[in-house]
C-alpha cells in the first residue's frame, strides 16, 4: 500500500496533510456528543478535516498577516454537525467552506445547499477534502477550489439529496490564486431568510427532534426555504440539536417565549450598531444586496437616504405572513444615521415585495419601548408602503418594532 509520502511523489499538483494520531483520538472523544453514529461520524470527519486545514491554512497565512478561525464559532460546531456535512473558516471578509469526503477517487465537488443557498452561511470559496482514516496512515488531500459563484451558475443541483455538484475538473487546483484574490467577493447574491411563525418553528422542532430521522435536512417535504429559515437562527439550531439530544422537551413553551414581545430582548436584540461596521444578524441584509426583484424599485428612496448621509446605513429583513395570508411576505426595512448630537436617527419602513404593488390593508406597525406604543401606524387598501415617524436614540437605547395582520404577529426587537 501506498504511504503519504509515496502520494506526495506522484501528486504534486494537490495538498497533502499528515493527520496526527493524538489529533484523531482527541477530535473522536469531542464528536460523541451526537444524537446517533452518522452524526457522530460525520462530526468526526469534519472536525478532523477542520483543524488540519485550520493549521494549515493559518501557517499560509502569516506572509500575509491575516488570521483564519472557525465559522461562525466553535461553540456553533455541534449544532451543525448534527444536521449537514462541511464547516467553514473566515479570513477577513472571505469565507471559506471545507467539505470533507472519503471517497478514494473524487469526481465532482457536492457541497450541501445550506452553505450555498441560506444567506449568513454563503461562502466565498468551497474546498472538496479527500479524508483518509487508516490506522497506519491517515491523511488529507485538498484537491482545488470552486467559488459561489461557479457553483450557482456551472454547477448542477441535485434536488434528491439537495447538493450543488461541479466536475472536479473545473476546480482551480494553485492555492496562490485564492490567497491572492481574498477579499473580494465571489458570492451571487442570496436572498435573505424568510421569518417563521411561532407555529411553523414549533412544528418544525416536533418534526425534526426525532432522533431517529438521521438526516432531517433531505426531508423534502418540508420546504428548504423553511429548514434555512430554522437552522440559519441560532437559538432554533441550537434547540433543534438539544431535543435531538433528549436534552429539552418543552417544544412548544420555548417556541411561543422566543417570539413573544414579552421575551427578555436582550437575549435576541438586533444590534444596530453592529451595522455600521457591515455586521448584520441572521435574517438581515444590506438594502444593496437585496436583489431588485424582491423589492422593485421601492427601496430607491432608503438607497438615496443612505447616500446622502455619510455616516448612514440600511437594512432590510423579508417577513413572510404565511400561508393563511396567501404566503405573502413583506420587507421591514431601517435606515440609520448618526447624529451630531451623538443619537442615531431612525426610519421604519414597510415594503410589500415581488411583483405585490400594494401592501395588505390593516396592516399595524407599532414602535415599542419597554411594552409602550410609541408610535402606530396603519395600511390602508393602496399603499405601496407605510413609514413611522423618524425618532432618535443615544447608543444603548432598546426598542421593538410590532408588525399585526389578522392573526399574524411579530416583534422585532433592537438595540442601538
Amino acid at each position: 500500500m501506498l504511504s503519504l509520502s509515496d502520494f506526495i511523489n506522484i501528486d504534486t499538483k494537490h495538498i497533502w496533510l499528515q493527520i496526527e494520531t493524538a489529533e484523531q483520538e482527541k477530535v473522536w472523544q469531542l464528536s460523541q456528543h451526537h444524537s446517533n453514529a452518522i452524526a457522530i461520524y460525520n462530526a468526526y470527519l469534519n472536525r478532523i478535516c477542520l483543524n488540519t486545514l485550520l493549521t494549515w491554512f493559518s501557517e499560509s497565512l502569516q506572509e500575509y498577516t491575516l488570521r483564519a478561525e472557525v465559522f461562525p464559532s466553535e461553540e456553533n460546531l455541534p449544532s451543525i454537525l448534527e444536521i449537514v456535512n462541511g464547516t467553514a473558516i473566515k479570513v477577513g471578509e472571505t469565507k471559506i467552506v471545507l467539505v470533507p469526503t472519503e471517497t478514494i477517487d473524487i469526481e465532482e465537488l457536492c457541497v450541501p445547499q445550506e452553505w450555498v443557498d441560506i444567506n449568513s452561511w454563503a461562502a466565498d470559496y468551497y474546498i472538496p477534502v479527500q479524508v483518509n482514516l487508516d490506522d497506519d496512515d491517515s491523511w488529507i488531500r485538498v484537491c482545488g477550489f470552486a467559488t459561489h459563484r461557479q457553483l450557482k451558475n456551472q454547477g448542477k443541483y441535485n434536488a434528491s439529496d439537495r447538493t450543488y455538484c461541479l466536475p472536479i475538473e473545473e476546480l482551480t487546483e494553485n492555492f496562490t490564486v485564492l490567497f491572492a484574490t481574498l477579499g473580494l467577493r465571489w458570492r451571487e447574491e442570496v436572498p435573505p431568510e424568510a421569518t417563521l411563525s411561532a407555529a411553523a418553528v414549533q412544528n418544525l422542532l416536533q418534526t425534526l427532534s426525532d432522533a431517529s430521522i438521521y438526516s432531517p435536512r433531505v426531508r423534502l417535504d418540508i420546504p428548504f426555504a423553511q429548514w434555512a429559515a430554522l437552522i440559519s437562527n441560532e437559538q432554533w439550531r441550537q434547540q433543534l440539536y438539544n431535543q435531538r439530544l433528549g436534552k429539552e422537551k418543552n417544544t412548544v413553551s420555548i417556541a411561543e417565549k422566543y417570539l413573544s414581545p414579552s421575551i427578555d430582548s436582550s437575549l435576541i436584540q438586533v444590534k444596530l450598531n453592529q451595522w455600521f461596521q457591515n455586521l448584520f444578524a441572521a435574517g438581515w441584509q444590506p438594502i444593496d444586496e437585496v436583489l431588485n426583484s424582491q423589492l422593485g424599485n421601492l427601496a430607491f428612496e432608503f438607497r438615496s437616504f443612505s447616500a446622502t448621509k455619510k455616516t448612514g446605513v440600511s437594512g432590510v429583513k423579508l417577513i413572510d405572513l404565511g400561508v393563511e395570508l396567501g404566503g405573502q411576505s413583506l420587507a421591514l426595512m431601517l435606515a440609520l444615521s448618526q447624529e451630531e448630537d451623538e443619537k442615531t436617527a431612525i426610519i421604519v419602513q414597510i415594503h410589500p415585495t415581488g411583483n405585490k404593488k400594494y401592501l395588505p390593508p390593516n396592516l399595524k406597525v407599532m414602535l415599542l419601548e419597554s411594552g409602550n406604543i410609541l408610535q402606530q401606524i396603519q395600511s390602508r387598501s393602496l399603499d405601496c408602503y407605510i413609514q413611522l415617524n423618524r425618532f432618535k436614540g443615544l447608543s444603548g437605547t432598546s426598542f421593538s418594532i410590532q408588525l399585526t395582520l389578522d392573526n399574524f404577529r411579530m416583534t422585532e426587537n433592537f438595540s442601538i
